[in-house]
């Protein structure tokens, strides 16, 4: 592994693709733009190569493997022939993204252990006010992530209905890690749902279930609330892992609305779901552990994390404006978990970057670093159907 690779230092850059074709013409763009870094983070995920490819040649992992591949390939086919594209245009192994996106399913599955008792996550601040309506979120990930994220805005148009939902067009934003699908980190798409996402760690996965990647990469399909709820309850086969969405729609009628909706891993047939409104004169917070939803828990550095980080946000007065929001994402004064995470070069756990959704002005700001003291990188415009 080169050093050059491992220690490149934050970075003021995103890229970002714009594409459009089918389902596999996007993940191929994606693949071939993206295709050194994507190489690289392969090369440097932890996860993956101390623990996903060990078990995945093992019997008892393969079978894990192939029986939640299989499970994805009935309902959402249109998302495996993406991750095949991006496999191709970048001239990697499909097995190795699709370990991705699988995540600790494997380690539990097989092994029933958490395979990364690390302060994983991110935080959401969802502020509901007149002149305030803001939904602004840190992606925190393993260090290896830092400048390994991109962009992708795309446009998919289908001949035919596809997977179980029978989508025939897509049209999106979101920001993608090297490798994965866009879905699972903030993302808007052309019917105006503003969304992002919160990791959970449930104590008990489901191999041959659908993984949360897959649901949050369905959810930038969804052209309304109800449509979303459907989407994460995935009826008929349900979540195999966690995972919390702080979600809008810019163009709902009345008045603006958030809701933020616990998804945990599926009993029976189904995702267990809870979800929390955020109505005008409210504000929420979320980190990552389960708030409403009574589903059992890892032990460890995300629960310790996640503690100390929404007591760090209940100690301000309640957000009303944009600073208050930057002041809370932006905070370092926390003992060991701080809200944004950057202590140290060694930190395992880094923020990477931090978004900032303004429904009123129809915004999405990017801060490549600590927005208390920076300005975004880039703020684009939300540009949904009429």
């Amino acid at each position: 592994m080169s050093p050059q690779i491992k220690n490149i230092p934050r970075r003021q850059a995103i890229p970002i693709l714009y594409t459009r074709g089918t389902h596999y013409d996007v993940g191929y763009d994606v693949g071939r733009t993206f295709a050194a870094l994507i190489k690289n983070f392969l090369q440097l995920s932890g996860p993956l190569n101390d623990t996903y490819l060990p078990l995945y040649n093992t019997d008892e992992g393969r079978k894990v493997y192939n029986a939640t591949l299989e499970t994805v390939k009935k309902s959402f086919p249109q998302y495996i022939r993406e991750l095949e594209g991006t496999a191709d245009g970048a001239q990697v192994e499909f097995h190795k993204l699709f370990l991705l996106h699988m995540d600790d399913i494997l380690p539990v599955a097989v092994e029933g252990r958490n395979s990364i008792n690390q302060p994983i996550g991110c935080s959401t601040i969802c502020v509901n006010e007149p002149d305030c309506e803001i939904l602004a979120h840190t992606e925190d990930a393993l260090s290896e992530v830092l400048n390994h994220y991109y962009f992708v805005s795309a446009h998919i148009v289908s001949d035919s209905p596809q997977g179980r939902y029978n989508v025939t067009e897509e049209r999106f934003t979101s920001l993608c890690y090297a490798g994965h699908l866009p879905g699972y980190t903030m993302n808007y798409n052309h019917h105006g749902l503003v969304f992002s996402i919160n990791t959970l760690s449930a104590a008990r996965l489901h191999g041959g279930k659908t993984p949360r990647h897959f649901i949050t990469r369905a959810l930038l399909s969804a052209e309304n609330f109800v449509q979303a709820q459907q989407i994460l309850r995935d009826n008929g086969v349900g979540a195999a892992d966690g995972c919390s969405v702080n979600m809008t729609f810019l163009n709902q009628e009345g008045d603006r609305l958030f809701h933020n909706a616990e998804m945990g891993p599926a009993e029976r047939d189904q995702s267990q779901l809870n979800i929390l409104t955020v109505s005008p004169g409210e504000y929420s917070t979320h980190a990552n552990m389960y708030l409403r939803l009574p589903v059992p828990e890892v032990n460890g550095l995300i629960i310790d994390s996640s503690v100390e980080r929404m007591k760090t946000f209940n100690a301000f007065k309640a957000p009303k404006t944009l600073n208050d929001v930057i002041r809370m994402l932006g905070d370092q004064s926390a003992q060991e978990h701080t809200v944004f995470r950057e202590k140290d070069a060694k930190d395992i756990i880094k923020t990477v970057c931090v978004g900032i959704f303004d429904c009123k002005r129809r915004t999405w700001s990017l801060y490549s670093d600590n927005p208390k003291f920076n300005a975004p990188l880039v703020v684009m415009p939300l540009v949904i159907k009429d």
